[in-house]
């Protein structure tokens, strides 16, 4: 092993001021993107009583926000790649605390929607821009510890959230949360705005380097008479899928919405394409396995264990403690082992605690919290590695917009996620629900990253469509924290 993939004992030394002034201002944006993404899970419950709505159609709400966040991934992203990550960071946190206030004057079911995917335009773009600004400022070999650090942020604010519910709620109303949300985001913004640029960012700028616009490749000249309608008419078909069709129409709109997105990333990567589809599909699979858990654990707490506002937010505490360690313990791992292989051991660990939470009655509130510290902090800890995993497959050039798209078009996974817990509550418990689809999608995860599918893909596709002059087709790196083996094998 080189010095260069050294695991990462005394990783803290290679770090200048300069490097964790960078990394505290992503991660506090980061952290308040938490907390105002995850009100909606918490206040489902007040919200479907107010608005009179049925436990399916409330969980659409937290969908909303998905449905929204690949056109904020792909464009924000590319914001990114041709103003600079600084930008992009400060516009996105802009426009999530902005659709947080908004939701608090909702005044029914498809203002909350349309407010809501405001929210994840902004989630979107805070993602990619915070993911890619780390990533290309801390040391490369630190790429996974740097990843997992700073999602710790997201479910830490999170449980800021939940503490704020049971403060805020029981004596005021739900909207006072969410008004709430507008208050540490100005702190982030004002702290982004003193921000360095990203280091590999600006040194591609000073070589000359010309970014790429991925909004301009799709949305200019001719293109857009064919791009606007396809991504109106993808936007549109998952809007139907979420209004409760019946089994044949919900698969012909997915197949629709697939349709639509493959036609578009064709377009946008170029011969990357193959491994940007198969990214989107672990994406996918991987908001499958953690989302139902994520957002219906609130109201499963509350209706099937009768928990108070205050041990729903204890719950939640513990939950989310679970998932910052998490995520910090793999980019570690990542790092000294291999980003696979510790994502793969994260994922097979969680498979431990899938059952046992959600067979726990309400009498047994100390093990419920420890329980979910442990499946909460394997399961979506494990996500720590992810913009390391997926941004590894991309050059510098195209990596904000790419990790963006193929990210966000990936989660609306979690668009799906409540919708389907819900609906499979009913002829199974809400709880039993939210276990099967855990366990179920977190294995098909582990298979997917196990057998390397984008590098997979990748290989098959260069093979069969080599060009003279292709370099070694673009796969993810063996050695944990390396980029790609070449960034010229795809034509952008």
């Amino acid at each position: 092993m080189s010095d260069s993939a050294a695991p990462p004992l005394r990783w803290r030394a290679e770090l200048s001021g300069r490097d964790w002034k960078a990394f505290s201002a992503a991660w506090l944006g980061y952290a308040m993107d938490g907390f105002d993404f995850v009100l909606i899970t918490l206040v489902l419950t007040e919200i479907a009583k107010d608005f009179h709505l049925s436990t399916v159609t409330a969980a659409t709400l937290v969908s909303a926000a998905f449905v929204s966040r690949w056109f904020g991934g792909l464009a924000l992203g590319a914001l990114g790649d041709r103003f600079g990550r600084r930008p992009a960071m400060v516009l996105s946190i802009a426009l999530y605390a902005v659709g947080s206030v908004l939701c608090g004057f909702s005044w029914d079911y498809w203002s909350l929607f349309a407010f809501r995917m405001v929210v994840g335009l902004g989630m979107a773009g805070e993602y990619t821009a915070s993911a890619t600004y780390i990533i290309e400022s801390w040391p490369d070999r630190l790429r996974n510890t740097a990843s997992g650090m700073l999602l710790s942020g997201y479910p830490l604010g999170g449980v800021l959230a939940a503490k704020t519910y049971s403060w805020v709620v029981p004596h005021s109303s739900w909207r006072v949360l969410f008004w709430i949300g507008v208050v540490p985001v100005i702190l982030a913004i004002y702290l982004r705005r003193r921000l360095p640029e990203a280091d590999q960012w600006q040194k591609a700028r000073e070589a000359g380097e010309k970014p790429v616009s991925a909004t301009t490749m799709l949305f200019a000249g001719r293109r857009k008479n064919w791009n606007l309608p396809v991504s109106v008419v993808a936007a549109v078909a998952v809007l139907l899928v979420l209004r409760n069709q019946s089994m044949a129409v919900t698969l012909l709109l997915i197949a629709l919405i697939v349709a639509c997105f493959v036609a578009l990333t064709i377009q946008f990567a170029g011969r990357l394409w193959p491994v940007v589809v198969a990214l989107m599909v672990t994406v996918f699979f991987a908001f499958l396995y953690s989302w139902p858990l994520q957002s219906l654990l609130p109201t499963y707490l509350k209706t099937n264990l009768h928990y108070d506002a205050g041990q729903v937010s204890d719950a939640l505490l513990y939950a989310g403690c679970g998932y910052a360690v998490g995520t910090v313990l793999v980019g570690y791992l990542g790092d000294r082992f291999g980003t696979r292989q510790a994502y793969i051991a994260m994922l097979l660990a969680s498979l431990v605690f899938a059952y046992p939470v959600f067979a726990l009655g309400s009498g047994h509130t100390t093990t419920m919290w420890v329980l979910l510290f442990l499946l909460v902090g394997t399961g979506s800890g494990a996500s720590g590695v992810l913009p390391a995993y997926v941004s590894a497959y991309y050059p510098l050039r195209i990596r904000g917009a790419a990790l963006g798209f193929s990210y966000n078009v990936g989660a609306l996974g979690g668009a799906a996620a409540p919708v389907l817990g819900a609906k499979l509550a009913k002829p199974l418990s809400l709880g039993a629900s939210i276990g099967v689809l855990g366990f179920a999608f977190t294995a098909v995860v582990v298979l997917l990253v196990g057998f390397d599918l984008p590098g997979r893909m990748q290989k098959l596709a260069d093979r069969r469509n080599p060009e003279p002059g292709d370099a070694v087709p673009v796969e993810q790196p063996q050695q944990p924290g390396q980029p790609p083996t070449s960034e010229t094998s795809e034509k952008v």
